[in-house]
């Protein structure tokens, strides 16, 4: 699965941070959520954080997986 890419972020006044994607918004944190997204965001691979924190890190294999003989039911 390759790795996430395009995501930027943007810290405004009052502690709000919105996350975008290839330049469309994709979400948007307030208060000790947000503190906990640029503490992390700072300690680790940030493409990959905020690929987790706005949901778009499932991607690739969901459809091959749920067409498997085994997980049909």
């Amino acid at each position: 699965m390759p790795r996430p890419h395009g995501f930027t972020y943007e810290q405004h006044a009052g502690g709000t941070v919105r996350i975008s994607h290839h330049g469309r918004p994709a979400t948007t944190l307030n208060g000790p959520r947000a503190a906990q997204f640029l503490a992390e965001v700072e300690t680790s691979d940030a493409q990959l954080v905020m690929a987790r924190w706005t949901g778009n890190y499932k991607r690739g294999n969901e459809r091959t997986a749920r067409d498997h003989p085994r997980n049909r039911r």
